[in-house]
């Protein structure tokens, strides 16, 4: 058996053949960081600076995009640095710290997502209940105070752990693999991982009921079945995304085999933050009517100045 020890320092998992393709990996992710990036504050600032997108759905929307880069910025920063330096090294306060701000922004994202299918069902199906502004603030004090609370009651359960290695088998650190490095019984951790995961099962279910709904209230008019594919499909499509990928990564973590296939299996680790945020402000951007015509907009009058 290890010893018991306090470790100052985790070591990460190495991408694979990172010695032979260290500059290609590097470029890869710089190229998505820099992407993340831009996709997300262009579509926040034309939000932000067009008043007639000043209304719940666009600014919860603006909210994915900032969580998206809130959450990019806790994992490129570090993986960058590692592959720069090919050391796979972290600080204890730094891991606990990437592990905070990757799953908050994670479960921002699930809250975000829950809000705006309320959003579309209020819009839809009772529009003349639609939010005030009071509501909207309140909604995304929502987003963001359960996650925050959520996880850091979730890192100081695992801070208290006495732990006996200090391998983290992933190119990130995440709260439950902390906890799968413990010595000791981690009963109280496990009983308030599954506390969470009920918790965010239960947005799931208030989500699939809220789509039922404005499914059976769409059949009845054109107009609301138009509204419904403009506005709602992107949203399903993200959801869907990201529910497949935060349940792997919930499960895998867990329950996972090493006989899983180790590519498939960092593949879907890294999903959850790579895809979400370079996804959702394209098939926004795309879908939605008026976000489209504005995102363009520079496009087409680049195109007829030259």
């Amino acid at each position: 058996m290890d010893n018991i020890t306090n470790y100052s320092a985790f070591t990460l998992m190495e991408p694979k053949g990172s010695k032979s393709y260290r500059n290609i990996y590097f470029t890869c992710f710089l190229f998505l960081y820099v992407m993340i990036l831009f996709l997300n504050i262009w579509l926040c600032v034309i939000i932000v600076v067009k008043r007639a997108l000043h209304e719940p759905m666009y600014i919860f929307l603006c909210n994915l995009c900032i969580n998206g880069v809130y959450g990019a910025t806790g994992f490129y920063p570090k993986v960058l640095h590692d592959l720069m330096l090919d050391s796979y090294v972290i600080p204890s306060y730094m891991c606990a710290l990437q592990a905070f701000v990757i799953y908050c922004s994670v479960m921002c994202d699930y809250c975000t997502l829950a809000v705006m299918a309320y959003d579309r069902h209020v819009a839809i199906c009772r529009p003349l209940d639609y939010h005030s502004k009071f509501t909207c603030i309140m909604l995304l004090v929502f987003c963001w105070t359960i996650p925050l609370i959520t996880m850091l009651i979730g890192i100081l359960l695992s801070n208290r752990l006495v732990l006996c290695k200090n391998h983290i088998d992933k190119l990130y650190c995440d709260n439950w693999s902390i906890v799968k490095l413990s010595c000791e019984s981690t009963v109280t951790n496990n009983i308030y991982g599954l506390i969470c995961i009920s918790f965010y099962f239960g947005l799931f279910v208030i989500i699939t009921v809220s789509y039922v709904k404005l499914i059976i209230a769409c059949k009845a008019s054109l107009e609301c079945r138009k509204k419904f594919w403009q506005t709602c499909v992107p949203h399903i499509c993200s959801l869907i995304n990201f529910t497949i990928a935060m349940l792997f990564d919930m499960m895998y973590n867990r329950y996972g085999s090493s006989d899983f296939p180790v590519d498939l299996r960092n593949f879907l680790a890294l999903e959850i933050i790579i895809v979400p945020p370079i996804v959702n402000p394209l098939i926004y951007g795309l879908k939605l009517t008026e976000v489209r015509k504005r995102v363009l907009k520079p496009c087409s009058n680049i195109q007829k100045n030259l």
